[in-house]
């Protein structure tokens, strides 16, 4: 029997929605809600991971809300949630605790990374939170992950996971009618030219929220005077934008300052130089500043609308919950009798 074919993806409420976050993530969910069914959570569960101030943690869980409603997702057609809401999402994960191997995780690169050295002193979820990632798209059966190329890793993980469940259960599976499967095999949607969008101060660095310069990213509530110093500002090479994509290749800023354009104008890198190659850079930045301002600019002042009044948000997250909640509750009710759980 094929899968409904359904979309599922998250963002951690960890403050400062940037151009990157815009770029890589919310522009391609916004677009996916033309021909898919969608599930959008902001997955407060997983920023717990690194110590949050709760005080911040709710602002930064509505801010994201807010986003998710500026850019254009409708809350009435797709489901708009928080993590937190949904308690089916950590009840598989232990099911999935139990299914993923140990050396599995100890792959995972972002876990080496965001540990460092101190791998001894980090908090086990932020070991284990991949286990969480496969629950979260999982429990709603989700076929298709809207993902960076950061986030690849993630998904095959819950793949992995996906598949051994199905097969160490496969008897239970095709017994309580489900043929030779219960979970999908997720696929990833990477789209668009400028799905890793980099520092605005060095090009060889991914645009951060947690980058000590604010200089380095162009921040969703920025407003027009903002945006505009900080394009002007981002650092370039003395050199004439080339004609050619080529001719980016040994150029970091330049790409990406080009990429940035091609997707906030929804064209190509190639015909991005085709109209600005061979002039100056600071034609070029002018013309960005103006494209960036018209698109983001709306987004950010909407944002600032809603944000001032949270309980509008809270409702839309609270009916949300609910809707996400029942089809999680079936996924859940599935997976207890596939695994062997007595229900009453």
């Amino acid at each position: 029997m094929p899968f409904k074919q359904l979309v599922f993806s998250g963002v951690q409420p960890t403050g400062n929605l940037h151009l990157g976050n815009y770029l890589g993530a919310i522009t391609k969910f916004v677009a996916l809600q033309d021909n898919y069914d969608c599930i959008y959570c902001v997955v407060d569960m997983h920023a717990i991971t690194v110590w949050q101030e709760p005080a911040e943690l709710t602002h930064t869980t509505r801010e994201v809300t807010a986003a998710f409603l500026a850019c254009g997702i409708d809350p009435k057609k797709h489901i708009i949630f928080n993590q937190s809401q949904v308690a089916e999402h950590t009840e598989l994960t232990w099911v999935f605790n139990c299914v993923a191997r140990l050396g599995w995780l100890n792959r995972m690169t972002q876990f080496k990374e965001k540990a460092g050295k101190d791998r001894e002193n980090v908090s086990v979820g932020l070991f284990a939170y991949p286990n969480l990632m496969a629950a979260d798209i999982l429990v709603y059966r989700a076929t298709h992950v809207p993902v960076g190329e950061d986030q690849k890793q993630h998904l095959e993980l819950s793949r992995d996971i996906a598949q051994k469940f199905n097969n160490d259960f496969a008897k239970s599976i095709s017994e309580r009618g489900f043929g030779d499967a219960f979970f999908p095999l997720p696929e990833p949607i990477i789209q668009g030219p400028a799905t890793r969008v980099m520092s605005l101060r060095d090009g060889s660095k991914k645009m951060s929220k947690s980058d000590p310069s604010d200089y380095s990213r162009i921040n969703l509530t920025d407003d027009a005077d903002n945006i505009a110093q900080k394009i002007r500002k981002a650092r370039t090479d003395p050199e004439p934008l080339p004609s050619e994509e080529k001719g980016l290749e040994t150029r970091p800023e330049a790409e990406n300052l080009v990429g940035i354009y091609a997707a906030l104008e929804g064209t190509t890198r190639a015909a991005v130089l085709g109209q600005f190659g061979g002039g100056q850079f600071s034609t070029f930045k002018n013309a960005l500043v103006d494209l960036a301002v018209a698109r983001l600019g709306p987004i950010g002042a909407e944002m600032k609308k809603l944000m001032q009044d949270p309980g509008h948000i809270d409702a839309i997250l609270a009916d949300g919950s609910a809707r996400a909640r029942v089809i999680a509750a079936q996924t859940m009710t599935a997976v207890k009798d596939i695994v062997g759980f007595v229900r009453s």
